[in-house]
């Protein structure tokens, strides 16, 4: 008997909930449920009613060789499973293919089907197969609904680029059933190097009162900081975020903390100590009003204003300076709009951390409030700073949680 090569070995034992939605290339979902069967793997499926108008719920049963489930209103259903435990029992849940439609459900939040549902319930990590003509794939609809839902943390497979069915070439087609395969044993047998590390990240601006209704505060979007939370905790960390006012959606997987001012931080951070890891990309505001006024202030109340500032607690410094329970690893960012890299490395040795981030907020680089981001990685031990290449921030979030899971395993082989 062929030995199964290690990668695939990984999905055996593991339960996969996979989900079809109603695309032509539902019929390769049954060529994944006889490849995931025979890598070892449980499946169960979900499939929607326009998936049933491509494949019938026989054949998904009989080749998972589990119950078929597709009503949200199934009494017998959801009396023996629920789609609340139909959506937390699996290991991985695998949506192939996903639709245009279906993604933006998923984008939104729509719970309109038990599929639907199940994934805006899940706790577990999900990986789509988009599948769609090339229009519906390339139109700025769709992009942006990929680009949020890789913000939080859905897994994307595909698509290849090919022949339609509906007579198109061009990217859209469904990965092929081994390809996906492939995905999802990626998934299960990817390294944590930092399982058993706890991790602590900022993220956000923070509002500091003037009075009940007005506030200072920065253009920080939080989305590089929940990022960086969400690739911390995929590497395997038990990873706290402490996060000011954003709009962005909590990671997956991640403790999340909501506070208001740099002192509400700071205080969230100090309570989340001892951890191992600390990144500090909130943007704290420097200084907040010595008096917050108890009523709102009126139009004619400005002249007199006078608005007086005194600093906020410097948290990146704090931490860095935190003795017996100062982490490991202390990683600032340096949000700049003229000398990055020489004002970067002014911070790092001025606030006492071991690495700085750089990156250039000027007007015009579209840093704040945007996907992309370019950044100096300035460390302890390098004459001159990394400079990587443009990317998005979720790479950049990804690249950043590699470096510091290299780090931390150097550190520990030399102890």
């Amino acid at each position: 008997m062929p030995q199964v090569p290690l990668k695939i070995e990984a999905v055996r034992g593991k339960r996969v909930l996979l989900v079809v939605t109603g695309g032509i290339a539902a019929y390769k979902a049954l060529e994944l449920i006889r490849l995931l069967r025979k890598s070892g793997a449980e499946v169960r499926c979900v499939l929607t009613r326009g998936g049933a108008e491509f494949v019938t719920p026989l054949s998904l049963q009989a080749l998972s060789g589990d119950k078929l489930y597709d009503d949200l209103f199934s009494l017998t259903d959801e009396s023996e499973m629920g789609h609340i435990e139909l959506s937390r029992a699996a290991d991985l849940v695998v949506v192939a293919p996903a639709t245009a439609d279906f993604l933006a459900k998923m984008t939104h939040g729509r719970a309109d089907d038990l599929a639907s549902t199940v994934l805006l319930a899940t706790d577990k990590d999900t990986l789509v197969a988009p599948a769609m003509n090339v229009r519906m794939w390339q139109h700025p609809a769709t992009q942006a609904n990929v680009a949020t839902l890789g913000q939080r943390g859905v897994r994307f497979v595909g698509p290849d680029e090919g022949d339609m069915a509906c007579g198109e070439y061009g990217p859209g087609r469904m990965a092929e059933p081994d390809a996906i395969l492939a995905a999802i044993a990626g998934y299960f047998g990817q390294a944590r190097p930092l399982a058993g590390r706890r991790a602590l990240v900022t993220s956000g601006p923070t509002h500091e009162p003037i009075d009940p209704v007005r506030y200072l505060a920065n253009r920080s979007s939080g989305k590089q900081g929940h990022a960086i939370a969400g690739a911390l905790a995929r590497l395997g960390a038990a990873t706290t975020l402490v996060t000011g006012p954003t709009v962005q959606v909590d990671p997956p997987g991640v403790r999340v903390q909501h506070v208001e001012s740099a002192r509400d931080m700071l205080a969230a951070c100090q309570d989340a100590l001892p951890v191992d890891i600390a990144v500090c990309a909130a943007a704290v505001a420097d200084w907040r009003p010595s008096d917050c006024a108890p009523q709102k202030m009126k139009r004619g109340d400005a002249a007199e204003l006078g608005l007086r500032l005194q600093p906020n607690p410097d948290i990146l410094a704090a931490l860095s300076a935190a003795g017996n329970q100062r982490p490991a690893l202390v990683v600032g960012f340096a949000a700049e709009t003229e000398r990055v890299v020489e004002h970067a490395r002014e911070k790092r040795a001025r606030k006492g951390c071991d690495w700085i981030v750089a990156n250039d907020v000027s007007v015009g680089t579209g840093t704040f409030g945007g996907d992309d981001n370019t950044v100096h990685l300035i460390t302890d031990d390098a004459t001159t700073p990394e400079t990587w290449p443009r990317m998005t921030k979720q790479a950049v979030a990804d690249t950043l949680a590699e470096r510091i899971a290299e780090r931390l395993g150097t550190a520990k082989g030399a102890g």
